[in-house]
């Protein structure tokens, strides 16, 4: 496989009409429906279903076992771990028909979604947050938000390398990432970095 083509596993159906980036690379039993679209660098793990309406920015990670299912979009930089899960209804029933009634889901660049956690369909995870293994999202997470536990709940604040900040959870505050010594900044807008 050169640097400049996709890859594609001999037992992955790629449905026709599915946009592959160049360098993407998808793995063992891997099914990419007709209208999704996948951008560059991507690598989608074993066992992945990426359905239609789906839009994945480049340089996404998607584990073994994690289903993308219509109306969710994950940004640049996205990573989801093992068995992570994404609904699109609410209130799901077997028997009543509720694809008009799909909710839409954005993953914003560069966050972090822990194995076997779940993102409730209609909400936003903000760039650069970390959701934590097992976890459930059921509302909004701002911008570099730590989220952990069930129902999930915003216990700090991480880095744009992943590492946990020194910032209160209210209020305001400054603090640097303890590999790289970018600065962050946390006001009543938010957290933001400041500097590289």
């Amino acid at each position: 496989m050169s640097s400049n083509s996709s890859f594609v596993h001999a037992t992955a159906i790629i449905d026709e009409g599915a946009t592959l980036g160049r360098g993407t690379r998808v793995w063992h039993w891997c099914h990419v429906s007709a209208g999704a679209q996948i951008g560059e660098r991507c690598v989608l793990g074993q066992n992945v279903y990426v359905g239609n309406d789906v839009a994945i920015g480049n340089g996404v990670k998607i584990q073994n076992n994690v289903s993308v299912y219509q109306g969710v979009t994950l940004e640049d930089d996205v990573f989801c771990g093992p068995s992570a899960v994404f609904t699109n209804v609410i209130n799901p029933r077997a028997g009543v028909e509720k694809k008009d009634e799909f909710l839409r889901t954005l993953v914003r660049k560069g966050a972090t979604l822990g194995a076997n956690c779940t993102i409730v369909c209609g909400t936003t995870v903000g760039a650069y947050a970390f959701i934590g293994a097992g976890a459930v999202v059921t509302a909004e997470v701002q911008d570099y938000s730590l989220v952990v536990g069930v129902p999930g709940r915003h216990i700090g604040w991480v880095s744009e390398h992943g590492e946990r900040l020194d910032l209160p959870i209210e209020g305001e505050g400054e603090a640097r990432c303890p590999v790289t010594g970018a600065l962050y900044r946390k006001d009543c807008d938010g957290v933001r970095r400041v500097t590289d």
